[in-house]
């Protein structure tokens, strides 16, 4: 075989990375030492496989074709590397994990120098998305969704449950008076979100039997700048426990009408494709994050 697996790692990193820069990165590399690599790839394959311009980075039909088995090699490989360790009972590899910003800031960050003196072996890697993604194309073992789950094709694992609450600043409520019914949420600055329209129903009673619908008048697309918001005193927020209980605890954030407040808890699932016989790698992170989402003040 003339092409070496740190070849097509490589490659791959360009591409799923977007650019020499961004795989150097990831690989820990210099752009120059990835862009030697990518020469020397090509050279050996005797064609192009991508071609460059100043901003983005094409794919030729060749470098298409070659990707597709480049990751059939990699993901065999790892495996491979995968099933060795099970045998000794010692995940290691690389573990590949999706999730909210704010489920990974205020949830996953705080575990994983627990999990890492855990399991030394596990490379993990965090990354983040306010959007369901397909797990394939994004080449993600774990997805961590809050809220229904849609996609039957995908295996799920029940984590937890975080309850909605209704939260605005101190200084916010100083300033603009504390509402005393729900229809008093008309005079004030209700913050949301831009899609799914569906997080701009609050666990209020509505119209009829309805949950209340808010139409914010500024909509942000993460939780995280909405929290932020609501800590600047720009306005009432609807959050889930598992991203504001530290906020509630110390009193920078309080809850706004919660006798009038539904129960509503948002479901927090892992999704996957992989089953977690198999992959050691998945079985270990996601019993980690079980044992501490059990014993997390937001889930009770």
């Amino acid at each position: 075989m003339k092409t070496t697996l740190d070849e097509m790692q490589a490659f791959i990193a360009v591409i799923d990375g977007g650019s020499i820069t961004a795989a150097a990165e990831g690989l820990g590399q210099t752009p120059s030492g990835v862009s030697r690599t990518l020469a020397r790839l090509e050279e050996k394959l005797g064609t192009t496989l991508l071609t460059r311009t100043t901003r983005r980075l094409h794919l030729t039909e060749e470098g298409a074709a070659f990707l597709a088995q480049a990751r059939a090699i990699v993901a065999s490989v790892e495996a491979a590397e995968e099933q060795i360790a099970a045998r000794r009972e010692r995940p290691a590899g690389r573990l590949r994990v999706d999730a909210a910003m704010p489920f990974v800031l205020h949830v996953i960050a705080p575990l994983v120098a627990g999990y890492r003196a855990r399991y030394p072996e596990v490379a993990l890697e965090l990354n983040s998305s306010e959007r369901y993604i397909d797990l394939l194309e994004r080449r993600t073992d774990v997805a961590i969704r809050i809220g229904p789950l849609a996609d039957s094709t995908l295996h799920a694992r029940p984590l937890a449950r975080s309850r909605l609450r209704v939260l605005a600043s101190p200084a916010y409520l100083r300033q603009r008076g504390t509402p005393k019914s729900v229809a008093q949420l008309d005079e004030h600055a209700l913050l949301g979100f831009n899609e799914p329209d569906s997080l701009n129903h609050w666990p209020l009673r509505g119209a009829g039997d309805a949950r209340l619908h808010v139409r914010p008048v500024v909509a942000v697309s993460s939780g995280e700048t909405l929290r932020r918001l609501a800590l600047e005193g720009a306005g009432i927020v609807c959050l889930s426990d598992f991203m504001t209980q530290r906020d509630r605890d110390c009193g920078t954030l309080v809850e706004v009408l919660p006798k009038q407040t539904l129960d509503v808890r948002q479901p927090i699932h892992a999704v996957y494709y992989r089953n977690t016989a198999v992959s050691a790698r998945i079985s270990s992170f996601l019993d980690h994050l079980a044992q501490a989402l059990a014993e997390a003040p937001f889930a009770r």
